[in-house]
């Protein structure tokens, strides 16, 4: 008897849908961005809701829409996360507020990105099933993201932001579940 090994090749709706599923629940952030021109360091604590939506959903149906989408429930599956943030030292501030994100093939729609409110797309792929790479352009900005979960307790991230080919900023996370 002969035994032929399969190898399944999971879709990047399906791998986002479980990287999804793995990240809700609630999250405390600690990060830091540096400031590549002038050395500043910004550090920022964060409390993190993650919140895991099924196609079809109200949320995904209004994100839908306002991206024109011809269909409303063509989303496949996303993710509510709301946060509370604290900047501290050099630029003390507080921050609250929501995104909406919302996955179609390989594009992640969302309700505003991380300078705007206005909405935006970002290109994924999944490294692994742990790992999601984004990459996300607009007001001559490139957001590159990379957001890795570290077993059920740990999520890392980092995000490159350059403007005309030049890093602008570099911010590092370490998050951990609540």
């Amino acid at each position: 008897m002969t035994f032929q090994a399969q190898i399944v090749q999971l879709s990047p709706e399906s791998m986002v849908e479980e990287f999804f599923r793995q990240s809700e629940g609630n999250w405390r952030s600690q990060r830091r961005y540096y400031t590549l021109k002038d050395g500043e360091t910004q550090e920022v604590i964060s409390s993190i809701a993650v919140h895991f939506l099924e196609q079809g959903n109200e949320e995904l149906i209004q994100l839908a829409r306002l991206h024109k989408l011809a269909d409303e429930t063509m989303l496949k599956c996303g993710a509510l996360t709301t946060w509370e943030s604290n900047y501290i030292g050099p630029s003390p501030k507080q921050s609250t507020g929501a995104t909406v994100f919302g996955v179609l093939g390989t594009a992640l729609h969302r309700d505003r990105g991380f300078s705007t409110s206005k909405p935006i797309v970002a290109q994924f792929t999944m490294r692994d099933p742990k790992t999601m790479c984004l990459r996300t352009e607009y007001s001559k900005n490139v957001f590159e993201e990379e957001l890795r979960l570290i077993g059920t307790q740990y999520r890392t991230r980092q995000t490159i932001i350059s403007r005309a080919g030049e890093e602008q900023m570099i911010g590092q996370y370490l998050e951990k579940r609540i």
